[in-house]
């Protein structure tokens, strides 16, 4: 009787037929299109030819009386809005849904039953374009659309907007030497290695395969990283064979000069600082590698990078910028593993900043702490000191709700032999500069009193750093109070990426620890605004069609401030 439907196409009739009433018949609410294609023949619960136009997955839905909607909206067909376009296709069976937000998301963001109301279904229609091209055009075109968000660029200073529009115009000029001033900016982007998206796929549920392709991500965030034109990218979860193969060389055609360390484990992927050579030259590069043999505590693989940067077309010779970059451990329950990895990298920071008169030059630091807005590890970043007394490991990155690494942080946290005291500075750095300043023990052997005060001192719980850091971004929405999200997939939505400076003293107030001198800093003259979870999952989440981590990028304008 169908001998000329696709046999996918009877079935559908054959299948769902029993669900309908024979005096309901499917209507339309608007005049055939000129464009649409007649089947020349039809099953028999159509009281009428069956249109078959270009877009049927996207404006075609069963109307409010079928019934087992619930079943229906579970499986492979994407239906959205038949009453508002009769222009529709028949999908290819083996085709996967366009990727709505799993029900559970949707749920608890709306705190609403799945089903919308007319008045929601018809201007949710009324934004959709329908296509009469060919089948090939209305996906592309269906695909460029879907996934797209805005992100605005906030200005904290007039100066930056008119020089960025400038700079869009084509007109804007690097600073020159005889100016005083140098801006820059920074980007921090967690890439999402390919080798961890497949070891981890649970999290990526929510996606259609395809998006999850590396040939298919690759040339998104190569996009991602022109159009924002960062002079300085901090990448992390670059995969090693990917950065030799391709990305390498992609960002060095773009002008940029990459710097690349990977972990020193099994899992082939690690952090990459790539600079424009138009803006800055090389002074050092000093990766640093969290894995130590001979400490059982440390027995991971993350690693971090350092460099030490000399800004082009500056009126100081002896000016430089340190861009750090790192990815902490995730676990949330050792919490102890990640603020002995960031104390490593302090001390590196602190090692590799210090000009010539003793003062530390101005610092970015960058990267996937793993860690959220508020926790005792953020904290000690922005107040410069921690006293861990009493604290969990489970409660050190605020990951977790009920952390369930219950157990205390041991007094101290790592062992002397690492050779960074409690300050987070190598102690071979911190000898020196006390025979420098005249504070030398005496070579004597110390009395009974002097053993006390020095075990005392080994055993403090109080960490410090002498860096004075701010955060570029708030973490919240002043107007509502909503969290700002750095990650997006199906388990969780976050911040746990973060873009630090040293602050000018015009910029924001003094840290508490931060007890050194800065030989200028940085002025935070802009920032691409982050996104909220819900905004996120309007675009299915992350990744998505035009997305393609599960982070978004993080990126800053700064200006050099010299004393």
């Amino acid at each position: 009787r169908h001998s000329m439907l696709p046999r996918h196409v009877q079935r559908l009739g054959r299948d769902w037929i029993t669900h309908w009433n024979g005096s309901q018949i499917l209507s339309f609410s608007s005049p055939v299109s000129s464009c649409m294609r007649w089947a020349g023949h039809y099953p028999p619960w159509a009281s009428f030819p069956l249109p078959i136009s270009a877009d049927f997955s996207a404006n075609w839905r069963f109307p409010p009386f079928f019934g087992p909607w619930r079943q229906f909206q579970n499986s492979n067909w994407h239906l959205d809005n038949y009453t508002q376009s009769c222009c529709f296709h028949l999908p290819n069976p083996s085709m996967k849904s366009e990727g709505e937000e799993p029900l559970t998301k949707k749920r608890r963001l709306s705190g609403q039953d799945d089903t919308s109301t007319p008045e929601q279904e018809t201007n949710l229609c009324h934004q959709k374009e329908v296509s009469c091209l060919s089948v090939a055009q209305d996906e592309e075109k269906h695909r460029s659309k879907k996934g797209t968000i805005k992100r605005h660029w906030e200005y904290f200073c007039q100066q930056s907007k008119t020089m960025k529009i400038a700079k869009n115009k084509g007109s804007y000029q690097s600073s020159t030497g005889s100016e005083a001033t140098f801006d820059f900016t920074v980007m921090s982007y967690n890439i999402l290695s390919q080798n961890l998206l497949e070891d981890n796929s649970h999290l990526y549920k929510h996606c259609r395969q395809r998006l999850l392709f590396w040939t298919y991500r690759f040339p998104n965030i190569l996009q991602e990283i022109k159009e924002l034109d960062a002079d300085v990218l901090c990448l992390q979860e670059v995969q090693e064979d990917h950065y030799r193969t391709e990305i390498k060389s992609s960002l060095e055609s773009l002008g940029y000069h990459c710097e690349y360390k990977m972990r020193t484990g099994r899992k082939p992927d690690g952090c990459a600082i790539c600079f424009k050579t138009s803006k800055f030259s090389l002074i050092s590069s000093n990766p640093v590698e969290f894995f130590r043999r001979d400490i059982p505590l440390l027995d991971r693989d993350n690693v971090g990078l350092v460099l030490l940067l000399q800004p082009r077309f500056h009126c100081k010779a002896s000016a430089a910028i340190c861009i750090a970059n790192t990815h902490l451990l995730y676990n949330p329950r050792r919490g102890d593993i990640k603020l002995t990895q960031l104390a490593m990298l302090l001390a590196e920071i602190a090692s590799v900043a210090p000009q010539k008169n003793g003062s530390f030059c101005p610092i970015v630091i960058c990267g996937d702490f793993n860690s959220v807005p508020g926790s005792p590890l953020y904290r000690f970043i922005k107040e410069g000191k921690l006293n861990y007394e009493g604290l969990a490991i489970g409660k050190v990155s605020g990951q977790e709700q009920f952390p369930r690494g219950q157990r205390i942080l041991s007094i101290p946290i790592w062992p002397e032999k690492l050779g960074i005291s409690q300050n987070c500075v190598y102690e071979i750095k911190q000898q020196q500069k006390e025979e420098n300043s005249g504070e030398k023990l005496e070579a004597a052997k110390p009395d009974n009193t002097q053993e006390i005060v020095i075990a005392s001192e080994k055993l403090s719980s109080k960490l410090r750093h002498h860096f004075k850091l701010s955060s570029v971004y708030s973490h919240y929405f002043p107007e509502t109070g909503i969290p700002e999200v750095t990650t997006c997939h199906s388990r969780s939505a976050v911040t746990v990426d973060y873009i630090f400076y040293s602050a000018a003293d015009d910029n924001t107030a003094a840290q508490p620890g931060a007890e050194d001198s800065f030989c200028g800093g940085l002025k935070l003259l802009g920032r691409l605004a982050l996104l909220t979870e819900k905004d996120l999952w309007t675009v299915n989440g992350l990744p998505n069609e035009n997305n393609s981590s599960d982070h978004l990028p993080l990126l800053a304008e700064f200006r050099l401030i010299e004393w």
